[in-house]
């Protein structure tokens, strides 16, 4: 068969976008950082969302609420260090844990709300 029948004998269809895994945003929440393992609970796992920030937050998960992992680029410190990203998908409901440091003081001052903590270093 010639190229050019081929192209005729066959209908013009319009392309569809390619989706490799289906919509998690539906079911599931996403949080980016870098993954650390859980210092004592193996089925827990921790995710640093700025690594290299002085006002980091991290978040921990139980394993078995996340749904999907996508891994994301690296990135390095000013010193050479570099940290791995991911995003991972997070199943709605699920109960997961934000740690945030602060300073203790009569009135709660976070440490991105504060100047303090450069002072202080």
């Amino acid at each position: 068969m010639s190229f050019e029948k081929y192209l005729e004998s066959k209908p013009f269809y319009e392309i569809t976008k390619y989706s490799r895994h289906p919509d998690y945003s539906k079911d599931n929440v996403a949080f980016t950082g870098s993954p650390r393992k859980h210092p004592y609970d193996k089925k827990k796992l921790l995710l640093i969302s700025d690594p290299f920030s002085t006002n980091t937050v991290f978040y921990e998960f139980k394993l078995e609420d996340i749904t999907r992992i996508d891994e994301l680029s690296q990135i390095a410190s000013e010193e050479g260090d570099i940290v791995k990203l991911v995003k991972l998908w997070v199943k709605k409901g699920s109960l997961g844990l934000k740690y945030e440091p602060f300073i203790v003081e009569d009135t709660l001052s976070y440490l991105k709300e504060s100047g303090t903590f450069h002072r202080i270093k």
